[in-house]
Parts: structure tokens; sequence; C-alpha cells
């Protein structure tokens, strides 16, 4: 799966998803780290990447084409809470069920995998 990482997603969880087998983006230490919003999203969209994230602000993008958009939120977040959720989320679901879907807010990883196969 072709995932972009914002720079709010602990670190390990780059380097786990890339032991799963996928190609992960992760801008931090180069000389994009900080675009803004737009330019994440420009290339989620052009690299038809499945987008991880703790903003919910890219939630204004729901209703565009996409290859999916993660968006973690957590009552009492730390980096190893975001980090468990975001894993057990992405080996639950296939990388064809991610087209154009939004998950976010408290949604376990089993209600979101009912809901999408519904």
């Amino acid at each position: 799966m072709h995932i972009f990482i914002d720079e709010n997603i602990p670190a390990e969880t780059v380097d786990v998803l890339r032991k799963l087998d996928n190609d992960v983006k992760d801008i931090r230490g180069t000389s994009r780290e900080g675009i803004n919003d737009e330019e994440i999203w420009e290339i989620c969209r052009k690299e038809n990447r499945l987008l991880i994230t703790t903003d919910k602000g890219f939630s204004k993008y729901r209703t565009h084409l996409h290859s999916g958009i993660l968006i973690i939120r957590l009552k009492k977040p730390n980096r190893s809470k975001i980090h468990k959720r975001i894993i057990n989320t992405i080996k639950l679901i296939n990388e064809e069920n991610w087209k154009n879907v939004l998950i976010g807010g408290f949604a376990k990883p089993v209600e979101i995998v009912k809901s999408i196969l519904l």
C-alpha cells in the first residue's frame, strides 16, 4: 500500500508500516518538512497514497476522490496509543477498501471494518 504519514504520527509507526511491506512517504527531516495541508493533500492525490494523520482538518477532503484518509483521534493520545491504533487498523483493511474512505474520530478498528464491509 502507498501511504503518506503526516508529521504528527510517531516515527515508530513508519518503521512498522515499512516492515509490513508498505511504501511509506515520511517527509520529516527533508526539505519538504513543514509543508501546508494543501501540499500534503496534493502529494497524496498525485501519488495515490493513503493519508494517515491526527489532523481533523483533512476531513474537508472527504468528498474528493482519494486513496483513503485515516484520522486518528483519541481521548488521551500518546505516541504508543496512536501507533497501536494505526497498526491495528492498517492490518484489518486491505488497500482496495480504502478508496474514497475517510476513517476518523474515535472509531475502533473492528467497528471500522464492519462499516466498510456493509
